[in-house]
């Protein structure tokens, strides 16, 4: 599910920003990308957002404008130095090299130089980025709360036209065998004269409508059907429990598209598995 937070604030020198955003995810993926003085506090950042947030994956910046958190010095190794100028004067003699030594020379190449950086105390700083870090998820959260209605009255839209056809399956079950009956009683009637075995015809007829019996799947179908619309209006994250019922909806349509000896039966099964791909889909997007 999509969504996007954002909050700044002023802190101390510096100007804090803190933005995120999500898109679908079967699972919660937390991309932080901070300041390293804040490392520190990166699995209490990540704690937070889950506790908003159980899908999806988000990506978490933290940007800071102003006097940088950390004392930079700088370090010579006046020996390593010394070192560095008299090989290069080494080299000027033995080439005859009548350039100058300078000190772009030396800086160019970093000979015996080294700077420094020490973190400044960050515990101010910290208890105001986690809160930044409240109200963005916050604002996430609100967005893709709005988004989650607008999902669920189209996933119930769905599901209606799902109940539908299931029951059109379930009017149309009973008359497939009695067709094959008569299908069977003509064939049997071209081939032989006399009086038919309607005995054997009654078997053959029992045979089939055992093989073609939809009527498990039909009965399992409503029962999905019926916890995908309860599941709906549970006050919880409820996408994983939307995802395995689509699956199930799916295994069964597909065991009666298997069973099908029927052409109406056959257009209602892809009708069905039409409907459950969308349903499919959209449950990616549910926390």
């Amino acid at each position: 599910m999509t969504g996007f937070g954002r909050a700044s604030k002023q802190i101390g020198s510096c100007f804090f920003t803190v933005e995120m955003k999500s898109v679908n995810h079967r699972f919660l993926d937390i991309n932080l990308k901070m300041p390293k003085q804040f490392m520190g506090i990166e699995d209490k950042i990540k704690k937070i957002i889950s506790q908003s947030i159980n899908r999806g994956r988000l990506e978490v910046y933290i940007n800071f404008e102003g006097e940088f958190l950390a004392n930079k010095t700088v370090k010579v190794d006046w020996a390593i130095v010394d070192q560095f100028i008299d090989s290069l004067k080494e080299i000027k003699k033995r080439y005859s090299i009548e350039d100058q030594i300078s000190l772009e020379n030396i800086l160019s190449f970093g000979a015996g130089i080294e700077v420094t950086e020490e973190s400044l105390p960050s515990d101010e700083y910290e208890l105001e980025i986690v809160q930044l870090i409240e109200t963005a998820v916050k604002q996430l959260a609100d967005m893709r709360a709005i988004e989650g209605q607008q999902l669920v009255q189209d996933l119930k839209k769905r599901v209606k036209s799902l109940q539908e056809i299931t029951l059109d399956l379930e009017k149309i079950a009973p008359d497939v065998v009695e067709q094959y009956r008569e299908r069977i009683k003509k064939r049997v009637g071209e081939f032989i004269t006399g009086n038919i075995d309607e005995n054997r015809i009654l078997t053959e007829v029992a045979l089939f409508a055992d093989k073609a019996d939809i009527t498990e799947e039909l009965t399992r179908i409503h029962s999905h059907i019926h916890q995908f619309q309860e599941t709906l209006i549970e006050q919880e994250p409820v996408g994983r429990k939307l995802d395995f019922l689509v699956q199930e909806l799916n295994r069964e349509a597909n065991t009666i598209g298997s069973k099908a000896n029927d052409g109406l039966i056959a257009k209602n099964v892809v009708e069905l598995k039409s409907i459950i791909e969308k349903l499919k889909e959209q449950v990616q997007n549910i926390e």
